[in-house]
């Protein structure tokens, strides 16, 4: 998503509620496909070249299910990315972006249409496919889980909010240019949008879809990660830096200089660090929490594997999940002392991740 990235806006010329309220090719709401029982704790691993989703069990950390992921024409989605669970079911919602993100936010061609796909997330089953007038980053449930809140990522940026139920777009929000990941806090009070054009976040109130504030921020931002500790953290891929935005007073409370482009923010609560991948070197970066200063101090780094990305903390924080998306892989990390456990293979490209327990 850096200022390179040009995404003509042909189908968005006039959107509008009646346009957009179902796509003529839309898969009817109901389960298609797989019949699984996942019915333990698992990290769920989105394979970008694959389309498929890895499944791992976490008790053994091996992959014990495969989801494909195919379109409505029974084609592999092309370039599945991040992926987010309704807080009030086992629905997923994964973002189809239809482009190759590894190597950086750029890319995006003339007309390219993205899709938000939702499995059940236990029985691994498609329940619906919604297709999107332009490329969007992510898609994520609205803190009550009646919503799925996607950005489409050109000049006029939008972010699209339809019924988790129905799927018919119930608002358009205009927002910055090239907006990335649409995230919200931890409290659920605000939502978040990173746009990558404008270098700035946008902050948004999810009930009333009103903008309450505009924070500037680092150069080419891709989202705002969020913090258990009332902060987003935000990763600036062209800055090279965090930008920790403090929730109550919407400011910026610390920019962390980093020296890498950053491929994810995790915070761990339980440990008090702040994690930050560095897919170029294919290393994992911590910070510790100084309470003193109220600012982030750095700690060290450890390897894990080339094309570092995504960060899942089990539910204890004892344990962390790292995608590698030039390795084919997920690393384990012993959070406790930051060692590896072991590297678990999964498909070609893994980036997006996320923990469920069971």
């Amino acid at each position: 998503m850096m200022k390179t990235i040009t995404i003509t806006a042909i189908l968005l010329t006039a959107i509008g509620l009646s346009a957009c309220k179902r796509m003529n090719h839309d898969m009817d709401n109901e389960d298609m496909g797989m019949n699984l029982n996942i019915n333990y704790s698992a990290a769920y691993v989105v394979n970008g070249q694959d389309a498929s989703v890895s499944v791992i069990d976490l008790s053994k950390n091996v992959v014990t299910e495969t989801i494909p992921l195919m379109g409505n024409d029974g084609k592999m989605m092309m370039w599945p990315h991040h992926i987010y669970k309704s807080p009030t079911s086992n629905n997923l919602s994964i973002a189809i972006p239809g482009t190759d993100l590894s190597a950086g936010h750029v890319g995006g061609m003339p007309n390219m249409n993205g899709m938000v796909t939702v499995l059940d997330g236990q029985k691994g089953s498609m329940i619906k496919n919604l297709e999107l007038p332009a490329m969007n980053h992510n898609a994520v449930f609205s803190p009550d889980g009646k919503e799925i809140w996607t950005s489409q990522m050109e000049t006029e940026g939008k972010v699209l909010v339809y019924d988790a139920q129905s799927y018919m777009l119930k608002k358009v929000i205009n927002v910055g240019k090239e907006p990335a990941e649409v995230t919200f806090s931890a409290n659920g009070t605000k939502a978040y949008v990173a746009n990558g054009g404008n270098d700035n976040v946008m902050v948004i109130n999810p009930i009333t879809k009103e903008r309450v504030a505009t924070i500037p921020v680092g150069d080419n931002p891709v989202a705002a990660w969020v913090g258990q500790d009332n902060k987003m953290y935000v990763d600036n891929e062209d800055g090279q830096s965090v930008s920790v935005i403090d929730v109550i007073s919407n400011t910026v409370v610390q920019t962390i200089v980093l020296g890498f482009m950053p491929g994810s923010v995790a915070h761990n609560a339980f440990k008090n660090e702040l994690w930050v991948t560095d897919p170029d070197n294919g290393k994992v970066h911590y910070w510790t929490f100084n309470s003193g200063t109220n600012t982030w101090v750095y700690g060290n780094a450890f390897s894990t594997g080339p094309g570092a990305h995504a960060i899942a903390f089990t539910k204890d924080g004892g344990t962390a999940y790292v995608t590698n998306q030039l390795a084919k892989n997920v690393s384990v990390i012993d959070a406790s002392n930051h060692t590896k456990i072991k590297d678990i293979t999964v498909g070609t490209k893994p980036n997006g991740i996320l923990i469920i327990n069971n």
